[in-house]
């Protein structure tokens, strides 16, 4: 399998975050796929990093996509950026997603990891999932 059905599944994620009211209240429509030019939010989601890896076998073509979703805050402390990150969470655990080109066969979620940025208050969780894909053709 190749990368075929990373622009698919990048996009069934944005729109299912994207559409949720309870996440979008916590960081008003701040759901990005580049770091946001000029002065960035006060908090934001950024889809970032992503791996991929081949899972075809003999029944099909599939992929693993192991993606980073992170949570970037100024607010003081964590706990801004642990409730957006728990409400992804939420969200992602047994999503319901439709791709434009093959299917969702699972989402999981790996690890996180929480840090501040040195030398300015900026906070960043990074969300780590593992998707699993299977191309329709």
């Amino acid at each position: 399998m190749t990368y075929t059905l990373a622009p698919a599944l990048q996009s069934a994620l944005f729109q299912h975050l994207q559409a949720d009211a309870a996440l979008q209240d916590l960081i008003a429509g701040a759901l990005y796929d580049a770091v946001p030019p000029a002065t960035p939010p006060a908090t934001y989601v950024l889809i970032g990093a992503e791996e991929a890896f081949d899972r075809s076998d003999k029944t099909g073509h599939g992929a693993e996509h192991r993606l980073t979703l992170s949570v970037v805050t100024n607010a003081s402390g964590f706990l801004a950026a642990k409730a957006v990150a728990a409400r992804i969470c939420e969200l992602l655990d047994a999503p319901a997603l439709t791709l434009a080109r093959g299917r969702l066969v699972g989402l999981w979620f790996d690890r996180a990891e929480a840090r501040r940025i040195e030398g300015d208050q900026t906070r960043r969780i990074d969300l780590r999932f593992r998707a699993r894909v299977e191309d329709d053709d």
